[in-house]
């Protein structure tokens, strides 16, 4: 039988309780806010794996709703977190229809957070459309628009959205975030907010999301550093992070690293490296008031491209440069599909 270990992540001291369940203390992260399941870590074009997770608040064992931070896999990123036990807390009624599987996807995801438009962050929803419930999308209003303009059309597939061309079947209701006011993500303990981010020509999304107990995390879709972008994004960003920092209340940072360091920047086409990343830390812990402000702070490194060359492994070798020029004593963490992690 294939088992999940519940992981909590930061400066960490462990001890294992159970086959089933590690718990870690770790000083200033010890108060677990926000429970994340992988359905998709990978970026770019390993399918069935792609960039998706699921989140939900920690603190009320009866609220078993989620929202997906993007949904570039979602059904198969569902099998795979099933079978590992990802939702062992969740009971099937006995009435219902359909498989676990099923349940999770109609019953108990209450929407989508959606950072930009690219395949990647979107295919599994699109994908998933007919079979799923009623749901809200959530996005910037550039988001939202560009999937009703190049997906729910009637030409590219069906218009499952409330918004857009031909007839509307409604299944899907748009709600636009912004960065001035936090809104509530129905059905569930959640508010978000969406600052814009800067992605080689198109407008892509980092969402704050915040649970009743003001604890707070953060998820970037993809991005590139702002020294490659000509952009400010990443240091407004990193401005309005500080006080949640200085004030303990960020519980992570989920971010992408695309590509390693081999990679130039005329060929990264929106996305971060290790080097890159840690420069943009460096800013945050600037930020933050200084040295030693990010210590323990968790790094969630998604959006690792698949490699088709031999004898490379995108994955190690980021994970080897991003530990060798961290002196911000951060946590980095690699999710894997189907895990499940708490922050």
């Amino acid at each position: 039988m294939n088992t999940v270990a519940v992981i909590s992540i930061g400066k960490i001291e462990c001890s294992k309780k159970s086959l089933l369940v590690l718990l870690c203390s770790f000083s200033a992260y010890a108060q677990a806010g926000f429970d994340v399941i992988t359905l998709g870590s990978k970026g770019g074009i390993q399918d069935g794996n792609l960039t998706a997770f699921l989140i939900k608040d920690t603190h009320d064992t009866h609220d078993t709703n989620y929202v997906t931070l993007d949904a570039g896999t979602v059904v198969n990123g569902l099998i795979v977190a099933d079978e590992k036990q990802a939702f062992k807390d969740i009971k099937l009624p006995k009435d219902s229809p359909y498989t676990k599987v099923g349940y999770v996807l109609r019953e108990k995801i209450k929407g989508y957070l959606i950072s930009h438009a690219h395949l990647d962050h979107l295919a599994g929803m699109i994908i998933t459309s007919p079979d799923d419930s009623r749901k809200y999308i959530y996005g910037l209003p550039s988001v939202n628009g560009t999937i009703t303009e190049t997906y729910f059309n009637w030409q590219a597939w069906p218009n499952f959205g409330n918004r857009g061309q031909g007839y509307q079947l409604g299944k899907y209701q748009y709600r636009d975030l912004s960065a001035q006011k936090w809104l509530p993500i129905k059905d569930t303990y959640l508010h978000a907010k969406a600052l814009p981010l800067s992605h080689a020509g198109i407008e892509s999304s980092a969402f704050l999301i915040k649970n009743n107990h003001k604890q707070v995390m953060v998820y970037l879709g993809d991005t590139g550093a702002d020294s490659v972008e000509q952009s400010d994004h990443l240091n407004s960003l990193w401005s309005t992070l500080a006080p949640y920092i200085k004030n303990k209340q960020l519980k992570g940072i989920m971010i992408e690293t695309s590509f390693t360091n081999k990679v130039p920047e005329r060929s990264l086409y929106g996305h971060l490296t290790p080097k890159l990343l840690l420069e943009e830390l460096a800013v945050l812990e600037y930020k933050a008031g200084g040295k030693g402000s990010l210590t323990g702070l968790p790094i969630v490194i998604t959006h690792i491209k698949y490699s088709l060359l031999k004898n490379i492994d995108p994955q190690s070798i980021i994970k080897q440069q991003l530990n060798a020029g961290n002196t911000f004593g951060v946590t980095f963490h690699f999710p894997v599909q189907g895990e499940r992690f708490i922050l």
